[in-house]
């Protein structure tokens, strides 16, 4: 240190301060009880509120009760519930690397049947908002859809004390009220490394502590959410539309379609006419047609690829040459139509900020990603590019 530096140390810092600044020692602080964490500060003004504990993991007569999660391979986890707690709950075993968005992804149809892991360590820290608030198209601002879809939310920390300024509930209020188990105090980092190397695997949760131990490695009581048409529980059975009168018309096919997709073309004056996944599409006029995401394995939604094959290969439609736009599950099943084939990824791909390549312009975009299932681009015949 010169002597220009020390004269203005000298005079910034008394040389007992500058002691204690050099060696970077803490001054003692008041010692804070943890119960003030849940106390209204006094003279508190403006919209913010003090943190309040949540009232179904704090001292509820159900709190701290144990759950355990199995896998197929025959490991098992225990953790403590913060959701519904029943018999036994079985799903297929996914991780998300998002940090944010738990509200979104819990609503996204695409996890109906599959226990979710956050791989973000903490949840819960901004409760949830409310359902009711819709934007000018009378679509809902803070949820996918109508209701939870993941079968399970398994996080490895929980905050029993939200807050912020758009919250009415709880996570875990939320989690109980939709009746959907969910577990946190679990090595999520360990279970997500098991998945990457052995691939996605069913699961089953459990509140029996009598049951508790390892699940055999193969046992036939593991129930396989893929074997069901996951489409058709999740896809809508009335037809419905939204940006009435807006200047393009788009046919939506709801394989599970997700709220912020109908937003989306609806801010870009398209009236959209939203059908269920069985529809005969093949009978309506559009000016673009679009495929939504959707749940589980494409070859279960048989009857909606035989509509699309029978338009893209003008057998069938009253729109030549319009255009047809498919996302996640749409994707899949308009290769499928065209004949290539799907395979299931290992572990899937879901998460947020995720790069992808333009093969046709070179352009990398950055995007969210939910799908486990994935087209088999060599398989695509003549005329078809990925």
């Amino acid at each position: 240190m010169n002597n220009n530096t020390a004269f203005f140390a000298d005079h910034l810092f008394p040389s007992k301060m500058l002691s204690r600044a050099a060696r970077q020692v803490p001054k003692r602080t008041k010692k804070i009880h943890a119960s003030a964490f849940y106390t209204n500060l006094a003279k508190r003004t403006g919209p913010l509120r003090a943190v309040k504990p949540d009232p179904t993991t704090v001292g509820a007569s159900t709190s701290g009760t144990k759950a355990i999660l199995e896998l197929e391979d025959g490991s098992s986890w225990v953790g403590t519930s913060f959701g519904y707690e029943g018999d036994t709950f079985h799903g297929e075993v996914v991780f998300n690397t998002g940090m944010v968005g738990y509200t979104e992804s819990l609503t996204d149809p695409s996890y109906h049947g599959q226990f979710l892991i956050s791989t973000y360590p903490l949840v819960g820290n901004y409760g949830v908002p409310g359902a009711a608030p819709k934007d000018e198209h009378g679509i809902p601002l803070n949820m996918e859809s109508d209701r939870i879809w993941a079968a399970a939310f398994l996080a490895q920390d929980y905050t029993h004390a939200h807050s912020h300024w758009n919250s009415e509930k709880s996570l875990s209020q939320w989690l109980v009220e939709e009746k959907v188990p969910g577990i946190y105090g679990l090595d999520t980092r360990a279970i997500t490394k098991r998945i990457r190397d052995k691939g996605a695997m069913l699961a089953r949760i459990r509140f029996d502590p009598d049951m508790y131990g390892a699940a055999e490695a193969g046992d036939a009581t593991f129930e396989n959410p893929n074997t069901r048409n996951l489409i058709a529980e999740v896809s809508n059975d009335k037809v419905r539309v939204f940006g009435e009168g807006n200047s393009v018309k788009i046919l939506a096919v709801d394989c599970g379609i997700k709220n912020n997709m109908i937003r989306h073309l609806c801010d870009r004056d398209c009236e959209i006419k939203v059908v269920p996944w069985d529809h005969d599409i093949t009978k309506e006029p559009y000016d673009g047609l679009f495929l939504s995401n959707g749940p589980g394995d494409p070859e279960m939604a048989a009857t909606t690829t035989e509509f699309v094959r029978q338009i893209v290969s003008g057998e069938a439609g009253v729109n030549p040459n319009h255009p047809i736009f498919g996302i996640c599950m749409g994707n899949q099943l308009l290769g499928t139509a065209a004949g290539a084939k799907t395979y299931k990824m290992p572990f899937g791909n879901r998460g947020q900020n995720v790069p992808v390549l333009n093969l046709l312009t070179g352009a990398c975009t950055i995007t969210p990603q939910n799908h486990g299932y994935a087209l088999d681009a060599d398989a695509l015949p003549d005329g078809w590019a990925p």
